[in-house]
């Protein structure tokens, strides 16, 4: 059944329109800026525009009623697109910002050329972003299919229901998906959960692990980045705990991320010099190693907290406590 909502922010329904009509233009607004070239960060918020569209469309989707051009199937093609090219801005300022200025002088012409491998590869991921956003017609099918779904919007019959009272089954489903994730699990041990801190473990030990379960926990860092989206719509219904819980799961994602580039740009360059980097660049593999320790360091701090049930418990609970007075602004 469609129906129509009032114009206010009370029902699940008003939520939903406020929170697409947002990223919506968010997204578009960076259109042209990202077509031109002109800037890597207006990219990086296209981006997560798109991401958090999709998000949007799958967390409400008991109260959305979109058609199929608008689907979390069609804006992820295009956030894909997207993020390829963002994924080499990313290495590209990663190894020249980071890593190069650190590098010994005979290590720098290797360095060197692997950033114009690097622009090599980011002129063939724009092209693609620049074809899909002028000429594509799935991309511009799915523009004007929410420009005409903003105009007129239409619901399922969940979206009559207040959005203080279903708010917490929205984000205990995505939530829960996070916490039960195996992610959490690599390198410890259940048992290891009531102790004080989590264990020590060698450079090597992690990096072996990092090396075996490196998937997994990249796996976890994109539930997380979903979580931390949907989380971000609701602030203005929460109170300052909720807020830190935000602040975690972001921390989730950013000490993972860091793990997960360092390995990505690091197979990168294996590839590029056909051969293991530890042999060609050694300096440079001792601080992608030296990095990722860095990393896991943070990441053990905030993966004992998590599997702790007391913690788990209180996050829980805070979802299940939007404040009563829920009007205002996403």
């Amino acid at each position: 059944m469609n129906i129509q909502t009032r114009g206010q922010t009370e029902t699940l329904g008003d939520w939903a329109k406020l929170a697409i009509a947002k990223y919506f233009q968010k997204t578009i607004k960076y259109e042209s800026d990202v077509l031109e070239d002109r800037d890597p960060e207006a990219l990086h918020q296209m981006r997560i525009g798109m991401r958090r569209l999709r998000t949007i469309v799958t967390g409400f989707a008991a109260a959305l009623d979109l058609p199929k051009a608008a689907s979390e199937k069609e804006i992820g093609k295009i956030a894909r697109i997207l993020g390829n090219l963002r994924d080499l801005d990313v290495l590209q300022k990663a190894l020249k910002s980071r890593y190069q200025p650190a590098v010994p002088t005979q290590e720098q012409p290797q360095v060197k050329f692997a950033l114009t491998k690097l622009a090599s590869q980011r002129r063939k991921a724009l092209k693609q972003v620049q074809t899909t956003l002028k000429h594509q017609k799935e991309y511009q099918k799915l523009k004007q299919t929410l420009q005409r779904w903003l105009k007129l919007p239409t619901y399922k019959e969940f979206a009559q229901m207040p959005v203080k009272d279903v708010l917490p089954d929205i984000l205990l489903s995505l939530s829960s998906q996070l916490l039960l994730h195996p992610g959490w699990l690599v390198g410890v041990q259940l048992s290891d959960r009531s102790s004080d801190s989590p264990q020590k473990m060698t450079p090597a030990a992690v990096e072996s692990l990092i090396a075996t379960q490196g998937e997994m926990l990249h796996s976890l860092r994109k539930q997380a980045k979903r979580v931390r989206y949907q989380m971000s719509l609701f602030t203005d219904l929460y109170g300052p705990t909720y807020q830190d819980y935000v602040k975690d799961v972001k921390q989730v994602q950013t000490v993972l991320g860091d793990i997960q580039d360092s390995q990505v740009l690091e197979e990168f360059l294996n590839h590029v010099f056909g051969s293991g980097i530890r042999t060609k660049t050694p300096h440079l593999a001792g601080l992608f190693a030296n990095n990722r320790y860095q990393a896991w360091q943070q990441w053990q701090s905030l993966q004992h907290r998590y599997l702790n049930v007391q913690t788990k418990q209180a996050f829980r609970q805070e979802l299940l406590q939007p404040r009563v007075d829920v009007s205002g602004d996403i």
